[in-house]
């Protein structure tokens, strides 16, 4: 390879390094070129893209690129799974995972998710995890509900207030002939005096007299 070929060649990695938050590395040696074909295929469904590198030149590129946590996976035949934004690194560990267990050669080395450093392990971890999707869908799950009570928690109380207020201020309005009242005013304006039970009402005064009467004239005839 000429020189200006490896210059392009570590460009493209730094380039591929700076951007890719997620990568995973694997040795593919004792893989055929048919196995590797197919594995690229089904990881680009993925949203990664499979490329057999040379150590000299991806290490040039991890240190140009500040990808420091990379220098140690490069050890012997390396192939490099660089994810797309839109990639899916569950997805992608289970392809590799798969493949790994049916050629019996592929050997998982670890990767970088999001910035931070995986060993092969991690990489099976991860793979044993449920798809993207559903995680997504536990997570919400998990996290909506207790949400939802929390609202209802602090909305519950200010629903009540707001009904108090609105029957208040039709109330107001009645008294006062239509007059438009407003939330404040409503809230300050005293409640309507009720009449005491002391105080008697003309018809429990007549209906007094008339029992007084009644028994005057009882005591006549006797």
């Amino acid at each position: 390879m000429q020189r200006s070929e490896k210059e392009k060649v570590v460009a493209d990695l730094v380039e591929r390094l700076r951007t890719t938050e997620t990568l995973i590395v694997a040795d593919y040696r004792g893989l055929s070129v048919a196995d590797i074909n197919k594995l690229r295929g089904e990881l680009l469904e993925h949203g990664a893209k499979f490329t057999v590198v040379k150590n000299t030149l991806t290490r040039r590129a991890a240190e140009e690129a500040g990808a420091g946590a990379l220098l140690a996976l490069l050890e012997g035949p390396t192939a490099i799974a660089f994810l797309e934004s839109d990639g899916d690194p569950v997805a992608v560990a289970k392809a590799l995972n798969a493949a790994a267990r049916t050629t019996r050669v592929l050997e998982i080395r670890g990767g970088i998710l999001e910035g931070q450093e995986l060993g092969g392990d991690d990489v099976r971890n991860l793979a044993a995890l449920p798809p993207t999707d559903v995680l997504r869908s536990q997570l919400v799950s998990a996290v909506s509900g207790p949400l939802m009570t929390v609202v209802g928690l602090f909305t519950a109380p200010l629903r009540d207030l707001v009904n108090v207020l609105d029957a208040r201020i039709t109330q107001l309005e009645a008294q006062g002939g239509g007059e438009q009242i407003t939330p404040q005013a409503a809230a300050a304006a005293p409640e309507p005096e009720t009449a005491s039970e002391e105080e008697s009402s003309p018809e429990t005064e007549q209906d007094s007299g008339q029992e007084e009467t009644e028994q005057v004239s009882g005591d006549g005839k006797e």
